[in-house]
């Protein structure tokens, strides 16, 4: 059995992250599989910097390993490069990802501005869709926006995937995720403020959703 492991959005919690591919190592039970990231890797939570220089480190022998790019990521990478978006950057969590870099922008390594520059904005397998934000029904899928791929929100209930193949998504929160609907799953819980990671767990070969979800969260506190 091939399985693809998928963590969404992570804004600077590298403890999440960390607990999160432990916990993947142990479910694929020493088989190598595909992780794909979700994007939003920075922003809001306390450690982006360790969250990026983690995800830039090589995986381990065997897995294939796809990162996305998230609008979070977009927005850094755009702060950093032009200082007339750098307050927008800021106003949205960019701070936070200052200081985990010790508080000045020119700290910030070109390579980690440079890496979240060139992340895909999805990727597709036989039977699903992996993007950040989701995608226009009436596009064909080559021809998609980029602001769509990043920034799309899907209305309340809508089960639609896409072109016969399942969505798979993040950016849209909901802290009691993740949603399942027939046609995708959304698996944004708000991790960076509730301290739940959910990663979910598809089977390559076979089509609709998640197959088994891996929960990352604090431990109940003793009354």
């Amino acid at each position: 059995m091939n399985l693809t492991y998928v963590i969404p959005d992570i804004h600077g919690r590298f403890d999440l992250l960390s607990a999160a591919l432990h916990r993947i190592h142990d479910h694929a039970a020493g088989n190598a599989g595909t992780l794909v990231m979700l994007g939003d890797y920075v922003d809001k939570g306390p450690d982006s910097s360790k969250v990026i220089a983690r995800l830039r480190r090589a995986m381990p022998e065997g897995w294939i390993f796809i990162p996305l790019r998230g609008n979070h990521d977009a927005m850094m990478a755009a702060g950093l490069r032009d200082p007339a978006k750098m307050m927008h950057w800021l106003e949205r969590g960019g701070d936070a990802v200052l200081q985990s870099y010790g508080g000045d922008p020119s700290a910030v390594p070109a390579g980690d501005v440079a890496w979240l520059e060139a992340l895909p904005l999805m990727h597709v397998d036989a039977h699903r869709v992996y993007v950040h934000a989701g995608l226009d029904p009436g596009v064909a899928i080559d021809a998609q926006l980029e602001t769509t791929l990043l920034w799309k929100r899907y209305p309340q209930g809508d089960a639609a995937g896409f072109e016969g193949r399942h969505v798979v998504h993040g950016h849209n929160s909901f802290a009691q995720g993740p949603e399942l609907y027939q046609g995708r799953t959304n698996l944004d819980t708000r991790a960076w403020r509730t301290g739940r990671l959910v990663t979910g767990v598809f089977d390559d070969a076979l089509p609709g959703g998640p197959v088994d979800f891996i929960v990352v969260q604090p431990p109940a506190q003793v009354l």
